[in-house]
């Protein structure tokens, strides 16, 4: 009986084709940004609902965009605003690679 491939090594093989490493890596840093945006949100003590009054919006507008499902990229002003309502500065650095 042949055993399935666990996660790790599924993963593994997905990610040596260029193509789907390319897409993997872009992901991640959307997940940062989203983990980031997040614990500054927590940090602040406020919750979705307490942003979402801040930046006259909806919470689940707060929810999609904190959401790793989200298919859409924030704007910046976005960004900006939900930096300054949970007490934050965005700052924006760019990195050689």
């Amino acid at each position: 009986m042949e055993t399935r491939p666990s996660f790790k090594d599924f993963k593994s093989k997905a990610l040596s084709n260029e193509n789907v490493k390319k897409e993997y890596d872009l992901l991640e840093e959307r997940y940062k940004i989203i983990d980031m945006i997040i614990s500054m949100r927590k940090a602040a003590g406020l919750t979705q609902e307490e942003i979402a009054a801040a930046l006259h919006t909806s919470k689940s507008n707060i929810s999609r965009l904190e959401s790793h499902n989200y298919t859409s990229s924030p704007k910046l002003s976005t960004l900006m605003e939900y930096a300054r309502a949970s007490g934050h500065k965005l700052e924006l650095h760019f990195k050689k690679v």
